[in-house]
């Protein structure tokens, strides 16, 4: 079985990291955080519970 030329290592090293450095980034850049309203802010309560033992 023939072994790969030191070059075509070398290329395939490139592919990949520049692969891995675009998907890394477009997956930085697609997140959208959401951002809450103010008017589901308002709407929150706390309820508290009187446990009684």
């Amino acid at each position: 079985m023939p072994q790969m030329a030191p070059l075509s290592w070398l290329s395939l090293y490139v592919v990949f990291s520049i692969t891995l450095i675009l998907f890394c980034m477009v997956n930085y850049y697609i997140f959208m955080p959401l951002t809450p309203e103010k008017s589901k802010s308002q709407k929150m309560t706390s309820n508290s519970f009187n446990w009684k033992w």
